[in-house]
């Protein structure tokens, strides 16, 4: 088709063009090598993260089978924190389905930007069972190694790092629940803020410039928007940050579209 004729054709060089610097012999060896991974800081962060939920249900005279199976069940620990306090103000179950869902909302973006980047055999109905491992520890371990390996590794790969955080959140909001009378508030609510801490400071390590961007100027006009409003904050000074970062990388950081001669 088109003999002689030269076809130019725009297209976008992604962010990161490097060659995987991760090789596994097999699937099995990089669901291990995930496993592995999670076994550090991202499981450890977690448990702490549901020691202080546990304990918070303890305290405000929630039983031990309805804590343990929020973790077990929903695994959204924003979200499990907001149930609970709704549940506690006696807010109607249309309400807290709403406030539920809001703080959910990330999951949208967290799936829209991971997922894609599996191998194409792998964007199947299975990842609906899948999908309930992703958490912000898992994910952002992710989107930083993903760029490292193959693609048909990358499920296997998640896999690895999702079971072992989803496994031990039970464990975790169990010991906390028990613990409850020996802990100090301050310390329990300070156990749930290790997760997103840990979660800022992965994210630090994706390569694209646009996510640091976004962080520093969340963290420069966030107290700001808290003295205009704390109630909405958050949101924001989430999406005035990241629109601005957005805004900067496609404008001055992103490399420039590359004409292909075909």
């Amino acid at each position: 088709m088109g003999q002689g004729r030269n076809y130019k054709i725009a297209c976008m060089q992604p962010p990161d063009s490097t060659k995987p610097s991760r090789h596994f012999s097999n699937r099995r060896a990089a669901f291990a090598t995930g496993f592995k991974d999670a076994l550090g800081a991202p499981v450890l962060v977690l448990f702490a993260g549901m020691i202080g939920f546990g304990a918070m249900g303890q305290t405000h005279g929630f039983n031990a089978w309805m804590t343990g199976l929020t973790s077990l069940l929903m695994f959204a620990l924003p979200g499990q924190v907001v149930l609970l306090e709704m549940l506690i103000s006696g807010s109607s179950v249309l309400a807290i389905a709403f406030a539920v869902t809001l703080t959910s909302a990330r999951f949208v973006t967290m799936v829209v930007t991971l997922f894609p980047q599996l191998h194409r055999q792998d964007r199947n109905r299975g990842l609906y069972a899948w999908v309930h491992l992703l958490a912000m520890t898992a994910w952002a371990v992710s989107m930083r190694e993903f760029p490292n390996m193959s693609p048909k590794y990358r499920l296997s790969y998640f896999i690895g790092i999702g079971l072992p955080c989803w496994l031990i959140a039970l464990p975790g909001t169990v010991l906390g629940y028990l613990a409850a009378g020996w802990v100090p508030a301050a310390v329990t609510l300070g156990l749930v803020f290790i997760n997103p801490l840990f979660f800022l400071l992965t994210f630090t390590e994706v390569k694209p410039w646009a996510n640091r961007i976004a962080i520093v100027l969340g963290c420069l006009i966030g107290p700001g928007f808290y003295v205009l409003d704390a109630n909405s904050s958050l949101l924001t000074t989430g999406l005035v940050a990241g629109t601005l970062a957005y805004a900067l990388d496609r404008k001055w950081l992103r490399p420039a579209p590359v004409e292909v001669t075909a």
